[in-house]
C-alpha cells in the first residue's frame, strides 16, 4: 500500500515526538539508570518497526540515539561520551535497534503477504462459487467482468473470447480503458502484461496451453499467482458454459424431434376419426341414395362438425409450436373476466349440452390484464374436459374469488377424478390419463397450452382432485 508524502512527513515527526515524550518522563520525573531507559527506546522501536515499517525504525533509532547519549550517558547535556564502555553501550544500543527492527520488519512484511494471499484466496473462493453456481450460464459471460469487480475490488474489467470474437466489458469506462485490439494480442501472445505504474493488468484466459482468450483489469494490485488463478477459472468457466450450450442445443434438437413426433403421432390418430365422418357422409351425399330433408341435414351437420374439430385440431398443433418457439404474441388489456367467461361458455355449448352450468362470479371484482381471447381459450379447454370427462346429467360449476390480489377462476366437475401420480403429469405435452385415453378423444394438448397461457400471464394454474369424487382446475391472474 502506497503512503503519501505528507502521511510519511506526519508519521516521522510522531516517531520523533515519541523520542521526546520518553526522553521528557526519564530525564524530568523518573530518574532511572541508563540500562532501562535504552530498552525502553528499544522497545518504541521495535514496535514503531512492526506497525509503520523499517525506515521509521532507523530514524527512530538514530534519533533515540542521539538522545540517548545527550541526555543520559555522562557528560549529561553534552554529545560527548567520556567513558569508551558507553561508546561501546551506544553504539551496541543502535545496532541493536537496526537489527531488531530489520527482523520486526521482516515478520511485518511476511504477516501482511500472509494475509494478503489469505484474503486472495478467500476471494478467489468466492469467485470460483459465483462462477460454478450461477443457474443461468449464457448469461454468465456478460456476467464474469462484474464478479471479477465484485471479487477483487478492482476499478474496472474487460474480457475478450477468442472463440466468439467478442468483448465483454462492466461499464463505459472499461471500453476506454480496453480495446478489442489490446485483449486479442494479449490473447494472441499467451503471456501476461502487468503495468503495476499504472496498476493495470493483462492476462490471458489459458486452458492447459491454449489460449480461449483475455482479461484486462484496471486499479488492478493482485499478485501474479492470483492473476493467473483468475484466469485459469475464468478459461473453465467459459469452457464449462460452451460445453452447456452445446449439450442444450443437442438435447433441444432430440426434444424438438421426439415432440414432432409425438405430436404428428397424436393428430394423426385424432385426425382419423373426423376425416372418417366427413368422407362418409360426403359419400352418401354423393351416393344415388334418396335422402329426405332431415337426412340431408343431419349429414351437413356432421360435416361442419367435424370440419370444425379438424380446425381446432390444426389451430392446436400450430399453438404448441409457436409455444414451443416463444413465438406467441399477447395483447394485455385491463379486462373483467366476465368476458372470457362468457365467451367460452358460448364456445363450448357443445361440450355443455348435457350437464348444467352453474356460475358464481361476484360482483364489483377488479380487472385484470389479460388477453382476452387467450384467457378465453384456455377456459374454453377447462371447460370442454370438464364435459368430455364428466357423466351426463352432473352439473359443472365456474367459481371466480379474489385472493391475495389474485383473480382465481375455477372450474368443477364430478368426472372419475385424477390419482396424485397422474395430478402434475397431465399439464405435459400430449400426456392423457391412463384409464381414460381410449374412452374419451383428445390429444394432451389443451392442459399444456392453458398452462403455457396462464404463466405467460404472471398466474398459476393447478388441480385438486379426488378419485370417483370429481376435479377442480384453477387459475389465478393478477389484477390490473
Amino acid at each position: 500500500m502506497k503512503i503519501s508524502s505528507d502521511n510519511q512527513i506526519v508519521r516521522f515527526a510522531i516517531t520523533a515526538a515519541t523520542v521526546c515524550g520518553i526522553v521528557a518522563i526519564y530525564f524530568k520525573w523518573l530518574h532511572v539508570n541508563p540500562t532501562t531507559i535504552g530498552f525502553t527506546f528499544l522497545l518504541a522501536i521495535l514496535i514503531v518497526a512492526a506497525v509503520w515499517g523499517l525506515r521509521y525504525a532507523i530514524f527512530m533509532a538514530i534519533v533515540a540515539a542521539m538522545a540517548y547519549n545527550y541526555f543520559f550517558l555522562p557528560p549529561i547535556l553534552h554529545f560527548i561520551i567520556a567513558d569508551p564502555q558507553n561508546w561501546v553501550a551506544l553504539f551496541t544500543f543502535l545496532l541493536t535497534a537496526i537489527i531488531a527492527s530489520e527482523l520486526s520488519e521482516r515478520a511485518r512484511r511476511e504477516s501482511v503477504q500472509s494475509n494478503q494471499r489469505r484474503h486472495e484466496v478467500e476471494r478467489l473462493y468466492a469467485f470460483s462459487q459465483q462462477l460454478l453456481v450461477s443457474e443461468n450460464v449464457f448469461e454468465l459471460l456478460n456476467l464474469i467482468p462484474k464478479h471479477i469487480v465484485d471479487s477483487f475490488s478492482v476499478t474496472s474489467a474487460a474480457m475478450f473470447l477468442d472463440g466468439k470474437q467478442e468483448t465483454y466489458y462492466l461499464d463505459s469506462n472499461g471500453r476506454s480503458l480496453f480495446s478489442t485490439e489490446q485483449l486479442k494480442a494479449i490473447c494472441g501472445r499467451g503471456e501476461p502484461v502487468l503495468d503495476r505504474e499504472h496498476c493495470v493488468c493483462f492476462m490471458p484466459l489459458r486452458m492447459g496451453i491454449r489460449s480461449v482468450g483475455s482479461i484486462g483489469l484496471a486499479g488492478c494490485d493482485l499478485s501474479r499467482e492470483t492473476l493467473e488463478a483468475i484466469g485459469s477459472l475464468t478459461a473453465i468457466a467459459i469452457e464449462r458454459a460452451s460445453t452447456v450450450e452445446k449439450l442444450t442445443k443437442s438435447e433441444a434438437a432430440r426434444e424438438s424431434d421426439r415432440l414432432r413426433s409425438v405430436l404428428l403421432d397424436s393428430v394423426t390418430h385424432e385426425f382419423r376419426t373426423p376425416l372418417t365422418s366427413i368422407k362418409a357422409s360426403a359419400e352418401t351425399l354423393l351416393s344415388d341414395v334418396e335422402l329426405d330433408k332431415s337426412q340431408r341435414k343431419d349429414l351437413l351437420t356432421v360435416i361442419n362438425e367435424e370440419s370444425d374439430r379438424l380446425n381446432r385440431l390444426i389451430g392446436e398443433a400450430a399453438e404448441v409450436s409457436q409455444l414451443d418457439s416463444h413465438q406467441l404474441e399477447l395483447h394485455f388489456q385491463p379486462h373483467e373476466i366476465r368476458e372470457a367467461i362468457d365467451a367460452a361458455i358460448g364456445e363450448s355449448r357443445p361440450a355443455l349440452q348435457d350437464h348444467t352450468l352453474q356460475t358464481t362470479i361476484p360482483d364489483h371484482l377488479p380487472q385484470v390484464r389479460m388477453d382476452v381471447d387467450r384467457i378465453t381459450e384456455v377456459l374454453v379447454h377447462l371447460l370442454d374436459n370438464a364435459g368430455r370427462y364428466s357423466p351426463a346429467g352432473t352439473p359443472i360449476q365456474i367459481t371466480v374469488e379474489l385472493s391475495n390480489g389474485e383473480v382465481v377462476t375455477s372450474v368443477a366437475d364430478h368426472g372419475p377424478g385424477i390419482d396424485d401420480m397422474e395430478r402434475e403429469m397431465i399439464f405435459e405435452k400430449f400426456y392423457r390419463g391412463r384409464n381414460q385415453r381410449m374412452i374419451v378423444q383428445g390429444t394432451g394438448m389443451g392442459l399444456p397450452i392453458a398452462k403455457a397461457i396462464v404463466e405467460l400471464h404472471g398466474g398459476k394454474i393447478g388441480v385438486t382432485s379426488q378419485v370417483g369424487r370429481g376435479s377442480l382446475f384453477y387459475f389465478s391472474l393478477p389484477t390490473a
